[in-house]
């Protein structure tokens, strides 16, 4: 018994072991629809442009002569006959100022402080007292070191001989006070202003 290939149709392999499920077809895809919200206004915005470009190429302020040369139109102002506009500012006043005439024969009192309360004996700054003169000296030495002159005191107290090294003396307390400073920064610390005792 011969059988028809031809027309018979085409068998399946068939899978060993379990059947696995088939897979759901795909859905259709189905056309995006445009609204035709979108639509009018993609359309107004192409016209727009358009209209844009073409105000640019054919702009009010030229004209085409007969000739076919570009000529620039220029619109000019003229003033109305009218003197004064409405809304015009008043003209500017006068200042007159009688100060300047007060002053002129005015005398001014100013109250001076009396020299009274100001200190009459000059200052002078102490920067060491010693024992023994060599170390007096010592000091006197360091302080030259600085650009300033000092100068070495025997003082005869109720415990002894002490040797003081001061300088000065200074017109104002201010000059003894930025010598003080200099001091300071190279290492003498200690200095006390007084008046001055000769």
């Amino acid at each position: 018994m011969r059988s028809d290939y031809a027309n018979s149709k085409p068998r399946k392999p068939r899978q060993r072991g379990k059947s696995k499920a088939s897979k759901p077809a795909a859905a259709p895809v189905t056309p995006h629809k445009v609204s035709p919200l979108k639509l009018v206004v993609g359309l107004a915005v192409v016209v727009a442009f358009f209209y844009a470009l073409w105000f640019l190429k054919h702009d009010d302020t030229e004209a085409v002569s007969s000739n076919g040369t570009e000529q620039k139109v220029v619109e000019v102002k003229v003033p109305t006959t009218s003197s004064k506009p409405k809304d015009a500012l008043p003209p500017k006043p006068k200042e007159e100022w009688t100060y300047q005439k007060e002053l002129e024969n005015k005398q001014v009192e100013v109250d001076v402080p009396e020299k009274a309360n100001q200190p009459t004996r000059p200052y002078q700054m102490q920067c060491g007292s010693f024992r023994k003169d060599s170390q007096a000296q010592e000091l006197k030495a360091v302080i030259a070191f600085q650009g300033l002159e000092a100068q070495v005191r025997k003082v005869n107290g109720s415990s002894g001989d002490w040797y003081k090294v001061i300088l000065g003396p200074y017109d104002h307390k201010r000059q003894a006070e930025r010598d003080r400073h200099t001091l300071q920064r190279a290492g003498v610390n200690g200095c006390m202003i007084w008046f001055w005792q000769s």
